[in-house]
């Protein structure tokens, strides 16, 4: 007995299936506090699994050597390869800068306070320090590495905009300049929206969103290759002598 595959199928049920969880934490839970934590869930749960392993998504601060923390981020997308932990207790995760290669938050609904919100957020990591050593190799070292840019961005399951990813979406995000641009975003009931270095919105409506947002964001962080090799010397200053 045969059997037929289809890819365009997997694909689809894929979005299909963080699409409705989404919907159903919305129509399930009543405390807005529960219907976000349980959102941020669907959304890890989807990166931890089908992200390559050499990347982490957890709900995190980040910490830079200088002993500066961010504030707490929903999705922090971070090494595991080469970079330690600064403190893992109890579900309480603070990595150090070097170490992230993307971070999200992740709401019920798009509008714009949620985007400042996110903005406001991507600064409060992009703002902090990150070091880079020179690499070791079998005839010498390389020199260090520059530091790449932390991609940010906002996943939601709706859109309070009508239309849901119309031009006040974008005003809304092209407010956000520099450490506070929004990168890659997500509003799995209606589409995706991206930038690009000169910093002008493609809106991407429906094709499976959350999907979509999968694909686009793990070839982002292919061509962000590699951390830098982090100084982590640097943070033992901050022990007690």
């Amino acid at each position: 007995m045969s059997s037929t595959w289809s890819l365009s199928k997997l694909l689809a049920n894929l979005h299909d299936d963080i699409e409705h969880r989404l919907a159903k934490v919305r129509e399930s839970f009543g405390h807005s506090t529960t219907k976000g934590d349980a959102s941020e869930h669907v959304w890890l749960e989807m990166l931890q699994t089908y992200l390559p392993k050499r990347y982490h998504a957890k709900k995190a601060h980040v910490v830079d050597s200088n002993g500066l923390f961010s504030q707490q981020i929903d999705v922090v997308i971070f090494d595991r390869q080469y970079s330690p932990f600064i403190f893992d207790y109890e579900g309480q995760i603070v990595v150090p800068a070097e170490s992230v290669y993307a971070v999200f938050e992740a709401k019920q609904t798009i509008n714009a306070g949620e985007v400042t919100y996110a903005q406001d957020k991507a600064a409060s990591v992009r703002k902090l320090y990150r070091t880079s050593l020179p690499i070791p190799h079998a005839g010498g070292t390389y020199p260090p590495r520059p530091v790449p840019r932390i991609i940010s961005g906002l996943l939601t399951f709706e859109s309070d905009w009508s239309p849901a990813l119309g031009t006040s979406l974008v005003e809304a995000l092209e407010a956000g300049k520099g450490d506070r641009r929004l990168d890659y975003g997500c509003v799995a009931a209606h589409g995706t929206f991206s930038c690009d270095m000169t910093e002008c919105y493609t809106i991407t409506p429906q094709g499976r969103p959350a999907t979509r947002f999968l694909l686009e964001l793990i070839a982002r962080l292919q061509s962000s290759a590699t951390v830098p090799m982090i100084d982590i010397r640097s943070y033992a200053k901050w022990l007690a002598t």
